[in-house]
């Protein structure tokens, strides 16, 4: 989306990373257009752009069939920036020595520049955002090392005469504190870019972008009450009118207390002339019956919703053979479902699956918002009259409860460590921009500052078993006394995890926390006693785009009185917190 931009000035060349397209957009925050493409892009092609990014990505530079870049680009004197993948395949190319690291760096690092060259205008020292194995061990002839951290020495590495530099961290995220300097000192100081794009050209270009999509048809949503679909919604209604806009939300079974009101009360506001709910738990708790995997819950969920949206089409008639769905997809949706050449698959999106990719091949869905993140979004809604009380709604998954409620397939018991208890279910997690899928390390001590930046990250890097680590907050027996039960996902579940949930929400909105952290997730595990089987695992974040995230604490005096409202549900045996950044974990368990 360029407004009356031709050509880019700065190119992301995409090998696979999660945040390849957040390197674009932090460019364009800066006010300078850039676009994204392959890795193998002949240099041929790129000579008119200022300056190329090479992305990061989940593979290893010495392994066969690994994202590539056209070795010319290091050559032809364009200024050249690698980040993480990209910063080894540089060394790689240019004769520097790439090696598998001993153990992995996921999350927070602090890092200290050594030797100053344009990249670090105004940098000295920085906390960064590391995810990543594999190290360069040596730098290429006529490079140096200009900044190292406390577990690599070589951080970043640079031959300014050549224009070429690398960087082991992510600057683009949010958590590394000087990443805006670092890529404003490499787009102003070093490719000599000049400000040529505006942000608030956004909204009229979308909505050319849906009427051009739509051409003559209607569109059809499926609404969650979430942000990203109102606010897709409100742009096509914007964009088409109201009459040729339809919307039904579908009550899953798998949605918090109350959600269905919410949604009428945001689309009577919205002014649309045609909603309805549709009542579908049935359909949906039946599919799901006797599935444990993760993965497999996305999918199913996600092909019952194409089942459910073909019978709901079916029934309208205005819909025959002249309609096109329309989706609040956004970007990391997309990425985190392996939507790009080179990404690895972290978890599979409801509207990610095949019966939704058919769609999309065929032309028949609108994705207004699929180039852009959360808080882009939430701009966007405010830019069109969205209320705030909608906008900042937390995000919320499309599959709801039922990736927060976790199942086991069989009883097992806790595993004592000299680290803690390994319990034995898995989460998903995200580690050198890769699908991890590992067991949970619970800890015998409360949430603390140093639990979460020193204690939870050596552990997950140290461990390969693991990928995330929790804290006990309070419990009706010892953790050793306690185990796994086999558990299916099943309405007597869903009901306790809504009312958990409802608690959490509850307290949080009366001590104002729910307005300090960008999502509370509340999670349940088939863990505890006989007596009372499932324990509760509270996961509040903070995050600005949902590509990283960091734990939120909350203070101890109102954890302690959360953690008794909890425990006073009899099916409740134990309450956690979740210790673990993004990466390594992701932010929903599943």
């Amino acid at each position: 989306m360029s407004n009356s931009i031709t050509a880019p000035q700065i190119t992301v060349l995409d090998t696979g990373g999660q945040y390849t397209h957040l390197i674009a957009r932090r460019v364009r925050q800066l006010g300078v257009y850039a676009d994204v493409q392959p890795s193998d892009t002949p240099a041929a092609i790129l000579r008119s752009r200022k300056g190329i990014i090479i992305s990061g990505g989940p593979a290893s530079v010495y392994e066969p069939g690994s994202p590539d870049i056209d070795p010319e680009l290091l050559r032809v004197q364009t200024p050249v920036l690698g980040i993480c993948y990209g910063h080894q395949l540089m060394a790689h190319h240019l004769g520097g020595k790439v090696q598998r690291g001993e153990r992995g760096e996921y999350g927070i690092a602090h890092l200290t520049v050594t030797a100053p060259d344009a990249l670090w205008n105004g940098v000295t020292h920085s906390q960064i955002w590391m995810s990543h194995r594999d190290t360069v061990q040596s730098v290429p002839e006529g490079f140096r090392v200009t900044a190292a951290t406390e577990s690599i020495g070589i951080a970043a590495m640079s031959a300014p005469e050549r224009k070429l530099f690398g960087l082991q961290f992510h600057p683009e995220v949010a958590h590394t504190h000087a990443g805006t300097r670092i890529l404003e000192n490499f787009v102003f100081d070093v490719c000599k870019a000049v400000k040529d794009w505006d942000v608030s050209q956004r909204v009229p270009v979308i909505e050319e972008q849906i009427r051009a999509a739509a051409q003559d048809r209607n569109v059809f949503f499926f609404v969650s009450g979430g942000v990203d679909s109102t606010v897709a919604y409100t742009l096509c209604l914007r964009a088409l009118g109201p009459e040729r806009v339809y919307g039904t939300y579908v009550d899953t079974g798998l949605m918090r207390k109350s959600e269905t009101d919410f949604v009428r009360d945001i689309f009577r506001q919205l002014g649309a002339a045609h909603f309805l709910v549709d009542e579908a738990e049935r359909e949906f708790l039946s599919v799901l019956e006797g599935i444990f995997d993760p993965e497999q819950k996305r999918l199913a969920i996600g092909e019952q919703f194409v089942k459910v949206q073909e019978r709901i089409l079916a029934t309208e008639h205005f819909l025959s053979g002249n309609w096109i769905l329309g989706q609040g997809t956004i970007y990391p949706d997309t990425i985190e479902s392996g939507g790009t050449a080179k990404a690895d698959l972290i978890k599979t999106h409801h509207n990610r699956v095949a019966g939704i990719q058919a769609l999309i091949d065929s032309g028949r869905i609108i994705e207004p918002l699929t180039s852009f993140y959360k808080d882009e979004v939430r701009e966007i809604g405010r830019d069109i009259g969205v209320p705030a009380r909608f906008l900042m709604r937390h995000p919320f998954p499309g599959p709801g409860l039922a990736i927060r409620c976790l199942c086991s397939e069989e009883e097992a018991a806790l595993g004592a460590t000299d680290d803690g208890f390994l319990l034995p279910v898995r989460s998903v997690g995200v580690q050198g921009d890769s699908r991890s899928y590992r067991n949970a390390l619970a800890l015998e001590r409360t949430p603390s500052l140093e639990a979460v930046q020193k204690i939870a990250p050596e552990l997950t890097n140290r461990r390969s078993d693991i990928n995330r680590v929790v804290a006990l907050c309070g419990s009706k027996a010892p953790l050793f006394e306690m185990r796994v039960f086999r558990a299916p996902l099943t309405k007597r579940r869903l009901d306790l995890l809504r009312d958990a949930d409802a608690i959490v929400r509850q307290f949080s909105a009366e001590i104002g926390f729910e307005d300090m952290v960008w999502q509370f997730p509340v999670i349940l595990l088939p863990l505890g006693t006989a007596q009372a089987s499932e324990s509760v695992v509270l996961r509040p974040i903070n995050s600005v785009d949902g590509m990283t995230a960091d734990v939120a604490l909350m203070a101890p005096e109102h954890l302690e009185q959360l953690t008794r409202k909890l425990l006073a549900l009899p099916a409740v045996a134990a309450v956690f917190y979740d210790l673990t950044n993004k990466p390594p974990g992701t932010i929903e368990w599943e």
